[in-house]
């Protein structure tokens, strides 16, 4: 669970708010209901689209997020999986008693380990989830960004740790301003592998 927290706390703490959840909520619906792993992505969960419908001026859905996500994240230990959860639970209760604070000043920010998670400093697991959830948020094919993952695992598995696909993962989580041009990069890489993958089933 520590890459996709990573991953979501990182998108979060860009301002990519509504997309956090993203990347968690895979795993999240995986667990057993009630449990403090599904409590904690729950909680998260619902914070992300609290702060996402107070920047929308949805105040009763954010009162109601905040609430809901302060409850399930209040029975979790207050350093579970590494996340620093007090300034969350804070936070929370004073979005609910008043979400036009948002407005006023930023939200809280989602601490890990020690430290505030950004998309230039994950590590390639991370990287890799925060990907495909960017480019299905921003408006990108989200298929080449899930088949150069693929690749660039199936790349470090065999030792090759400077995958193309590696590199370009990283490019598109970390360079905002060249987005579109590694993306396109991206995918005509994604192209060409898939072509060389035919022509040697080809043979056989």
């Amino acid at each position: 669970m520590r890459d996709q927290l990573r991953a979501g706390a990182a998108i979060y703490n860009a301002g990519y708010y509504h997309a956090a959840h993203d990347a968690w909520e895979e795993h999240w619906l995986d667990l057993e209901s009630g449990t403090d792993d599904e409590q904690l992505l729950h909680g998260l969960i619902q914070c992300t689209a609290a702060v996402h419908h107070a920047h929308e001026q949805n105040w009763e859905g954010a009162v109601g997020l905040a609430a809901s996500a302060r409850e399930y994240l209040e029975a979790v230990p207050p350093d579970y999986h590494g996340v620093n959860l007090p300034p969350i639970r804070a936070f929370l209760t004073a979005l609910a008693a008043d979400p036009e604070r948002i407005e006023r000043q930023p939200p809280v920010g989602l601490e890990h380990e020690g430290e505030r998670p950004t998309l230039a400093t994950l590590e390639f697991a991370p990287t890799a989830i925060a990907a495909t959830v960017l480019a299905d948020e921003l408006g990108f094919d989200e298929t080449p960004v899930a088949q150069a993952r693929t690749y660039a695992e199936r790349d470090l598995e065999a030792g090759d740790d400077g995958s193309q696909f590696i590199a370009l993962l990283f490019a598109f989580v970390r360079e905002e301003a060249h987005r579109g041009i590694i993306y396109q990069r991206l995918r005509d890489h994604v192209g060409r592998r898939q072509a060389r993958e035919a022509d040697v089933d080809g043979l056989f």
